[in-house]
């Protein structure tokens, strides 16, 4: 496909910068492939661990090897993968009413968290089953301005019943940092000096594999995400994982199917190949997923846009935010993107009201997974400041392609 001369030479401006971030990028592969294929060995990993099973679910050896490899890859005492979580936000709030009781509260230390999560949090008496409809507390303490943790705010905030504290990794929909595995142990040091029995829960979503090491190993209790996102390398067909402490994993599968139950049973539908395989390809295409996004990135500040991360920044998520000036950017980007899909490219994206959230969203989503984050997407929702939220892309070339048809379907438009 061609671009023209000034699109063309932009490209190649933009690869020669990215140099020293793409062999960055490309040690983070190494050594998160290598502790990924350990935990595939260690346990012993064959053939007749992608067998599927029926009904209940009993004796499925697979799944339950599958549990022990996300476990030792994510290095946490246990983990409990499944195909049965709808999304994100189901295996999130599946962790977060395991582990919470009727009097307890839930306190998010990174700010407001993400969109669909709200009625996860609810109202008291809202009559939906949400947290507080439970009678579970909920606060949440901003961050400053310069999207850092409000120290002193989160101090102020503890209650003698604080039972979890809630940390979300990734932006969402916010022009804020994403935090590193080291910030998050910042934040779980500050908070266990103060009430060391609390639970520190991480929504790991679209971080997994960015960096050499999960909040896990920065002291959380407990963690989750989703495997249409970096964890399920682009094959798995749905599902979500939960680790952490053991006992917590364990809480956290009652709520799943039922007390004294757990993750005894559950047949893994046909699932368990695919998340196998798509758990040892995650490094890999996480890796050209941040490639492609420190091109975007580098590619629209040398258009004069703002983005964030810059190309050089450390990475922690797949998020790459662009700060448009109107809507209309905003929705002619996210158009272009869905342009260089090779599934549903001829679809236009227009804003819409999206279950789970407060304002119209538009997304780009040629994806072979419906929702598939780790595979290249645009998404945003149409409020000020007008930013788009690009992800994914299960290789570098897509990526690029998908920049490229973007600011082509841009410069036609007159908006560059």
């Amino acid at each position: 496909m061609e671009f023209g001369e000034k699109l063309t030479a932009l490209m190649d401006s933009a690869e020669r910068r990215i140099e020293p971030a793409v062999r960055r990028i490309e040690r983070t592969i190494d050594r998160n492939q290598w502790k990924v294929i350990a935990a595939f060995q260690k346990h012993k990993v064959s053939d007749y661990h992608f067998a599927g099973s029926t009904g209940y679910g009993y004796n499925d050896r697979g799944r339950e090897v599958l549990d022990l490899v996300y476990a030792d890859a994510l290095g946490a005492e246990a983990a409990l993968v499944r195909p049965h979580f709808a999304s994100g936000t189901h295996t999130i709030g599946t962790a977060l009413f395991g582990v919470l009781r009727p009097g307890d509260h839930l306190l998010y230390i990174t700010g407001r968290p993400y969109d669909t999560l709200h009625k996860v949090i609810g109202k008291p008496g809202d009559g939906t089953g949400s947290l507080q409809d439970f009678g579970i507390a909920y606060s949440e303490v901003a961050l400053t301005e310069s999207g850092e943790p409000d120290w002193a705010g989160i101090a102020a905030a503890l209650q003698p019943n604080t039972k979890v504290i809630g940390i979300q990794r990734s932006r969402g929909y916010d022009w804020r940092p994403s935090f590193t595995v080291a910030q998050i142990g910042e934040m779980v040091r500050f908070v266990k000096e103060a009430r060391p029995d609390a639970i520190v829960f991480v929504d790991n979503c679209y971080g997994e594999f960015t960096e050499a090491e999960e909040p896990t190993a920065a002291g959380a209790d407990l963690i989750a995400g989703s495997l249409i996102k970096n964890p399920g390398g682009g094959i798995a067909p749905s599902g979500g994982y939960i680790a952490g402490r053991r006992d917590l994993v364990e809480l956290a599968a009652y709520r799943m199917t039922a007390p004294g139950i757990g993750g005894e049973v559950g047949a893994m539908l046909g699932a368990t190949r695919a998340m196998y395989q798509g758990l040892f390809l995650a490094p890999h295409l996480v890796g050209q997923a941040l490639k492609g996004a420190a091109f975007a990135a580098a590619v629209f500040e040398e258009l004069g846009f703002i983005s964030h991360p810059r190309w050089d920044d450390p990475r922690t998520d797949l998020i790459q935010a662009i700060r448009f000036t109107s809507a209309q950017h905003l929705i002619t980007f996210v158009q272009g993107i869905q342009r260089a899909a090779a599934v549903d490219a001829h679809v236009v994206p227009e804003p819409w009201d999206m279950p789970g959230y407060e304002h119209p969203v538009i997304m780009a989503a040629g994806t072979f997974i419906q929702g598939g984050s780790l595979e290249l997407s645009a998404d945003a929702p149409i409020r000020e400041p007008y930013i788009a939220y690009m992800q994914g892309g299960l290789t570098y070339s897509h990526c690029k392609l998908g920049v490229m048809t973007a600011l082509q379907h841009m410069e036609t438009a007159g908006l560059i």
